[in-house]
């Protein structure tokens, strides 16, 4: 009876799991599609080399510099005796509230001249060292902090004792946080494009917009997912030995902070330039054109492209939340191979750049009959295009929500004769409704930020806070621009002060 129900359960991650398949499917079948030579002569043109090495070169510049600065705020934080420690995590946070394309534009803004690889290597790191800072943040509060007292009783320095107990407690969550900034390199699409550095995205929306290339845009998309599927098989390669977890700090003991001393006055002047870089340039900048850009905007157009983006992510929100919540429940209450299969493959569209996934969908639509009869250039196509984008989103809170529910109620139940549905809308829905709203909550936000999909799919004339920001800057009409960029910050800053503040209650 177990298994025929875990069967049973299994076939409502279908929806999910089909969504999440068919931009990677059809991409394979279009690119095979193209033909062997057509393919071939692609693959030796030096533009393919040249995007690979762009691409690889930021992601590695990116990567390297966000965990040094990741680790490095993150040890000050939870392990050292400095003061204001929550200003500190909480302006080690902020930056992700600022997305890549507003940090980007805010930098351009303030100085016109400067674009390429270098200010694009130092945008990207000012807006991903969050990504380690966070889980390195949250594993250290969750160390036992005795065995860096024990390497310390046995005469280790306070150097020492970081690179030989510290380091390797918070590896995993390092790794995962580096990871996660590697993906984000490899998809960003628009402070890359406002910064006129190319790499892989830039070219696919070139290749498709521009020159109308195919066959390029096709074996450029495909090469980028092959070097992000690479780049996720080597994490799981690498950190499969050691995902047993660590010890954890089960005594509730506050460890040891080490005392900074005379380094304390570079530290903090560190510390404030690493603001002042991260929030402080992008900041001003925004204060100073929206203020230039109040009266210069159309109050009319700035609402309608804020309502557009209201709407199309609520619907995305909506979406997303239907298909992930069996999926959600079934990967928390069933273990084994076809489980653990089925949440990676959810992970998929998470994993791909929006741009390639994007480009996937328009071209299904423009060459699936009765998908361009109904759904090319529409709504539906693009709020679809969302939802696969950021299926991952929503199912993690799903799954986290059903997994602090006991399954126990669900079986009474059932054994008095309540039936699936029943039991659905008065156990398991109320259970785990906190975690829905969570996770269509993190959908809504993201979609209003989602640039190279919308790009793509939107249909004709519709204009959302990200394209009007975008479209704007590419004139280098910076005041127009502002008013866009401001309200996409103040939507994304208060789900971020939460996160921040939730991490600093858990610490010890």
């Amino acid at each position: 009876m177990r298994r025929a129900g875990g069967r049973s359960a299994w076939l409502w991650c279908l929806p999910a799991l089909t969504a999440a398949a068919v931009p990677v499917v059809y991409l394979t079948w279009r690119t095979a599609e193209a033909g062997g030579e057509a393919i071939i002569e692609q693959l030796r043109r030096p533009r393919l080399a040249e995007m690979t090495g762009n691409t690889l070169l930021l992601a590695a510049t990116v990567t390297a510099a966000c965990l040094v600065v990741g680790i490095a705020t993150a040890f000050l934080v939870s392990r050292t005796d400095l003061r204001f420690r929550a200003a500190v995590n909480l302006s080690a946070s902020l930056p992700l509230a600022v997305p890549t394309y507003v940090a980007a534009f805010a930098w351009r803004a303030a100085f016109p001249a400067v674009e390429g690889f270098w200010i694009s290597a130092l945008v990207l790191t000012l807006a991903s060292f969050p990504y380690v800072h966070l889980p390195v943040a949250a594993a250290l509060s969750r160390s036992d902090p005795a065995l860096e007292e024990q390497s310390r009783i046995l005469g280790d320095g306070p150097w020492h004792t970081f690179f030989k107990v510290t380091l390797r407690q918070v590896a995993p969550a390092a790794v995962a946080g580096g990871l996660l900034c590697a993906l984000y390199v490899f998809s960003d699409f628009g402070a890359v494009s406002i910064l006129r550095y190319e790499t892989f995205t830039t070219a696919i929306y070139s290749a498709w917009r521009l020159g109308f290339d195919r066959t390029g845009a096709l074996v450029l998309a495909s090469a980028l997912v092959v070097l992000t599927l690479a780049l996720l098989a080597g994490e799981w390669a690498a950190a499969a030995p050691g995902r047993k977890s660590k010890r954890e700090n089960d005594s509730g003991r506050a460890p040891l902070r080490l005392r900074l001393g005379r380094t304390a006055p570079a530290v903090y002047v560190g510390l404030a330039g690493l603001a002042a870089l991260s929030l402080g340039i992008p900041f001003w900048s925004l204060a100073r054109w929206t203020l230039d850009g109040v009266s210069a905007a159309d109050p009319a157009e700035v609402w309608a492209a804020a309502w557009t983006s209201l709407s199309l992510s609520a619907a995305a929100a909506l979406l997303t939340v239907a298909l992930v919540v069996p999926v959600g429940l079934y990967v928390a209450r069933h273990r084994g191979a076809l489980a653990a299969a089925t949440e990676r493959a959810v992970y998929i569209g998470y994993a791909l750049p929006g741009v390639v996934i994007g480009l996937s969908l328009v071209f299904m639509a423009i060459n699936v009959d009765w998908v361009y009869e109904r759904f090319y250039q529409s709504s539906p196509l693009l709020v679809f295009g969302y939802a696969v984008l950021l299926l991952p989103l929503g199912m993690g809170a799903v799954k986290a929500s059903a997994e602090q529910a006991s399954p126990q109620l669900d079986r009474v139940a059932a054994s008095l004769g309540a039936g699936p549905v029943r039991r659905f809308a008065t156990i398991t829905l109320p259970l785990t409704a906190p975690g829905i709203a969570a996770g269509a909550a993190l959908v809504f936000l993201t979609a209003m930020k989602e640039l190279p999909a919308t790009l793509l799919l939107r249909p004709a004339g519709t204009e959302t806070l990200a394209t009007r920001l975008w479209t704007y800057t590419d004139v280098a009409a910076f005041s127009a621009a502002a008013p866009y960029a401001a309200l996409i910050v103040a939507v994304s800053a208060v789900p971020i002060w939460l996160l921040s503040r939730n991490i600093e209650r858990s610490g010890p």
